[in-house]
């Protein structure tokens, strides 16, 4: 227990900075978009984000999800300990329950109009990049980790699953929020295994029906299961506004 705790917050830094590293420098080698605001100042905005997230997630979580798994394995909590499994398969269906939950909380935080008030400062940035899959209201990182703890307790996730999940989704975000081109077979294919950008650009779409749909962030089943899926945007890929129709003043980040 004291081992995985230690090791957590390494494993997910570390993780974390290779994706973020190889995303930056795959937007610079190949854009998918020119970008309409000045990265410069907006990467300040959208990083410094991340590291006030981060410090309330801390102070409210210190142990995050991987020690509320350790916790409800402590007390033996957890629907999954019911039942004899190996424990691949174990791990694997919690990943995939866990991404379900994440995805149902992401619908629902478009449903809400409160909850949509706090969303939205996700989408109100006016480019989409590596730090767009960072930028969040700490209220709603907060809430989301209240979301996931429920699931890990109701589960009994191992905590190795917890971590295996955190660092694909943290993963996954900045990649498909990545500004970088995919050949389009290529997209295609992958789009059935992993949320790909070309899929996901489309949900930050300034179009309302376009911004309520692909609400993945991991696996891509989701949406087309439950009719939310949209192939390509109205407008084509680099003539799309990105964005929300409320805050389209770009002075903030120059």
């Amino acid at each position: 227990m004291d081992f995985l705790l230690v090791q957590e917050p390494l494993v997910r830094m570390g993780a974390f900075t290779g994706v973020f590293v190889l995303m930056a420098l795959w937007e610079v080698c190949a854009p998918r978009r020119e970008w309409s605001v000045k990265r410069g100042y907006r990467w300040l905005n959208n990083l410094g984000i991340v590291l006030v997230d981060a410090a309330v997630v801390r102070v409210i979580f210190p142990a995050a999800a991987v020690g509320t798994a350790l916790f409800a394995e402590a007390q033996g909590w957890g629907l999954l300990r019911l039942i004899e499994l190996p424990y691949w398969l174990l791990v694997l269906i919690c990943v995939i329950v866990l991404d379900f939950a994440i995805w149902a909380q992401h619908v629902l935080f478009h449903a809400v109009p409160m909850l949509w008030r706090l969303h939205r400062m996700h989408h109100a940035d006016l480019d989409f990049d590596v730090t767009t899959g960072l930028r969040f209201h700490p209220i709603e990182i907060l809430l989301s980790m209240f979301i996931k703890a429920g699931v890990i307790i109701i589960l009994g996730a191992p905590a190795i699953a917890v971590l295996v999940f955190e660092v694909l989704l943290n993963a996954t975000s900045m990649f498909n929020h990545g500004n970088v081109r995919l050949p389009r077979t290529f997209d295609r294919l992958l789009r059935w295994v992993v949320v790909t950008p070309e899929m996901h650009r489309v949900h930050h779409s300034w179009h309302p029906n376009e911004t309520n749909s692909n609400f993945g962030f991991n696996l891509p089943w989701w949406d087309r299961l439950f009719g939310t899926y949209r192939d390509q945007p109205r407008d084509g890929h680099t003539g799309m506004t990105i964005g929300i129709n409320l805050f389209r003043d770009p002075c903030v980040f120059r």
